[in-house]
């Protein structure tokens, strides 16, 4: 895919996506940033549509002091093509629930068991989602801003 082709990407998920869809830049990456309930769908039209095969990364934010919420941070890679492209989307820190993209990405299994491990958001229709770090009976969800350092 050709810069050209990438900014044509954009400009189609742009239109037919709408206002669901809010596009920016750094010098690093393109970024994505859509609502939660869009998220399968723009993770299935990237995938099938242009390329992006490889989920590298997927990770999360609490952002309660500032937003109130979580942001979830996908890093996505087209192999064939070389590019790469972020989702981001927000949930909120008091519901902290969102849909799976391990049917898009079987990448993702791990990488949202360990999510939902260390900062306690559930991935719905996850196929196996337990936790991956932490013991299975540990309280708590240890990168959230609100939990507890406590000594012996």
């Amino acid at each position: 895919m050709s810069e050209y082709d990438s900014e044509v990407m954009l400009q189609e998920l742009q239109e037919q996506m709408g206002e669901k869809l809010v596009i920016y830049h750094d010098r690093f990456f393109t970024f994505l940033h859509t609502k939660p309930g869009d998220l399968l769908a723009l993770s299935r039209i990237l995938r099938e549509k242009y390329g992006f095969n490889h989920l590298a990364d997927l990770t999360a934010v609490d952002y309660v002091e500032y937003h109130g919420n979580f942001e979830i941070v996908y890093h996505l890679y087209s192999i064939p093509a070389n590019r790469k492209i972020v989702i981001k989307t927000r949930i909120p820190w008091d519901k902290p629930e969102i849909d799976s993209v391990f049917s898009v990405w079987p990448t993702a299994d791990w990488q949202e068991r360990e999510v939902y491990d260390l900062m306690g958001i559930t991935f719905r229709n996850h196929p196996n989602l337990i936790r991956i770090l932490m013991p299975d009976d540990y309280v708590g969800h240890p990168l959230r801003k609100d939990f507890k350092m406590e000594g012996r």
